[in-house]
């Protein structure tokens, strides 16, 4: 049907426009600071506005050495610094607290009257005698009334003085015999010595004795002489191919196996046995490491009876040990600085945890002993797994090895000799035991970390069934090294110097210290810088008996170290300790114990 109307246009209904994100204006604090490929042309940004923000003052860090100078316990290799008696605790007291570089203290009754008495030596009690290579009879004794480093414990000898009171009156000492030799406390049970202490044997299977006297640094002679083992008239035809027969071993009046062991060596073992020692084996003269021989001396060149053996080790200082045990070494660098590094410059950080124990007549200072790590015994008997998670099979000790206990020293080595000939340099790359590649026995009081100052390579010998050996530590050697004789001779020669000079200043009023260092004739009490001015003959060993006078030295000081910090934790006086009467006088720090020194007891 048709209409006048015209049908209205259908209209699309609107949709608004979509949000689209509008760009917000760069104001000018979100402009950079300089131009860059994103904002060319910052004009807006306003320099004044950006340097007036707050902004936290950066802390500036002061170096490691500043910092050693400063308060001399940076790290716990570093050297001590003079302790401040104006320093105050939290407390208010002039009482410092024990830090982690102080020795443990302990609270004590007085010592007694006899405590005072110089240190007795063991009772010997003759025990068989053997024929000597000169035909005289050499007399060996049964030591008793001492005790023995066993237990994961180690025992030095020490005395009442009255002058540490704040110690609690002890310090160490040693007794008779005096020098270096080996160590009653610290040889196998069924070990028998000489009235000397450097000739032992023993009747029983290998036992193992050490030295009183470690290498921590340097170059150092000793040289032992076999006086029963191997006999000479029945070696030819073995010698001649090496024969492995068990069946065909030459006769001999027992066995010997001499070298240097570590504190954590087993004593009841063959020098050689694990990875804490470095032995050589008298049967075709092997070298003998984690128990596995290798040849080593020329074919017919066994260690006979009479021979005499010497052997020289060489350890890089302490302050490059340091750095390897503590993952800081780079051989690009550290070694140059080695060359020419003086160890007077700094000295190790050395803490004696340790409390006096009576021990029948004796007093002994008792300390934790360090401990065979597990990494050294994967080291020697392998596994699949690795060391400790550390490793992987076939990943070699080193000097920047994952596992401080598997670092080793670089530049460091062990020589043999027989009969003034050198035969050889038998081990490289010694493994380093300063802390914490050295780690005590985890038990109460034991604290990882610390060097005692014992840690180190001492001279052992191990002797299998009459077997025999005699130890000589210089100075007077056998046949000495190649250069012995000369470096002896210029010390000798500063010595005389030294004595001329003491007498010529003895009638002066007036001596001149500064220039005392670069005096040319003053004696050079530390190895490393005597080797220093020594030039070429720098490398040239020492004998252990300087070393041993040495040892006793740095012992000295410790015990005066030890002495001034316990003083100064209690305020800088002496404190009564006669009875307790001052109840004021109660140093802070002192570790529990019982108020009276223990017994200890041990089967002989």
């Amino acid at each position: 049907m048709a209409t006048g109307d015209e049908t209205p246009k259908r209209q699309m209904t609107p949709v608004p426009a979509p949000m689209i994100p509008q760009r917000r204006a760069a104001e000018d604090d979100h402009a950079p600071p300089r131009p860059s490929p994103l904002n060319p042309n910052p004009s807006s940004h306003d320099d004044q506005a950006y340097v007036a923000r707050d902004k936290p003052a950066r802390t500036k860090k002061e170096t490691a050495k500043k910092r050693e100078s400063k308060a001399g316990a940076a790290g716990p290799d570093s050297s001590r610094a003079t302790p401040d008696p104006s320093l105050k605790t939290k407390d208010g007291n002039n009482n410092t607290t024990v830090s982690e570089a102080s020795p443990l203290r302990y609270k004590l009754a007085p010592p007694r009257p006899a405590d005072f008495d110089a240190a007795r030596s063991p009772i010997f009690t003759p025990h068989h005698q053997v024929p000597g290579l000169d035909g005289a009879a050499i007399q060996f004794y049964e030591t008793s009334e001492h005790v023995y480093n066993k237990k994961n414990y180690h025992y030095l000898h020490c005395i009442a003085d009255p002058a540490f009171p704040s110690s609690f009156y002890y310090r160490q000492t040693e007794p008779e015999p005096h020098g270096p030799h080996m160590t009653f406390e610290d040889a196998s049970t069924h070990v028998y010595f000489d009235q000397s202490g450097r000739h032992v044997t023993t009747d029983k299977g290998f036992r193992m004795a050490r030295a009183n006297v470690a290498v921590r640094e340097g170059t150092w002679y000793w040289e032992c002489k076999i006086t029963r083992g191997i006999i000479n008239s029945d070696t030819g035809a073995k010698n001649a191919n090496r024969s492995k027969d068990a069946a065909h071993q030459p006769a001999s009046h027992g066995h010997v196996r001499i070298g240097f062991a570590r504190r954590e060596a087993s004593l009841d073992a063959p020098v050689g046995f694990d990875a804490y020692s470095y032995g050589f084996r008298d049967i075709d003269g092997q070298k003998v490491h984690m128990s596995r021989p290798k040849d080593f001396f020329p074919v017919g060149e066994d260690m006979l009876e009479g021979d005499v053996i010497g052997l020289e080790i060489r350890l890089p200082s302490e302050h490059l040990h340091r750095k390897i045990v503590q993952g800081q070494y780079n051989p690009a660098v550290d070694l140059n600085e080695e060359e020419a590094h003086n160890t007077v410059e700094e000295a190790a950080n050395i803490v004696r945890d340790r409390i006096p124990i009576r021990f029948k007549a004796h007093i002994y200072f008792e300390k934790i002993d360090y401990h065979p790590t597990k990494e050294l015994e994967d080291l020697m008997n392998p596994s699949p797994v690795g060391t400790a998670g550390h490793s992987r099979p076939g990943d070699k000790p080193n000097p920047n090895h994952a596992s401080p206990a598997l670092r080793t020293l670089p530049n460091s080595h062990i020589k043999v000799y027989k009969n003034g000939v050198l035969m050889g340099t038998a081990f490289t790359d010694l493994l380093a035991f300063l802390p914490p590649a050295s780690k005590p026995q985890a038990q109460v009081g034991a604290r990882e970390g610390k060097d005692d100052g014992m840690l180190g390579y001492y001279p052992a010998v191990s002797v299998f069934r009459g077997g025999a050996v005699e130890t000589n530590f210089g100075p007077d050697f056998w046949y000495p090294p190649n250069g012995y004789e000369t470096l002896q001779n210029q010390s000798q020669n500063q010595d005389q110097n030294q004595n001329e000079i003491h007498m010529q200043t003895q009638t002066t009023t007036d001596i001149e210290m500064a220039d005392a260092v670069d005096d040319a004739d003053t004696v050079l009490v530390n190895s490393s810088e005597a080797q220093a001015q020594g030039g070429a003959q720098g490398q040239a060993p020492r004998a252990i008996s300087d070393r041993y006078t040495e040892q006793i030295v740095e012992d000295i000081v410790a015990d005066i170290i030890d002495e001034v910090d316990f003083w100064m934790q209690d305020g800088a006086r002496v404190l009564d300790r006669t009875g307790g009467r001052d109840e004021k006088a109660e140093p802070v720090g002192i570790a529990p114990a019982s108020e009276e020194i223990k017994e200890l007891v041990q089967d002989d």
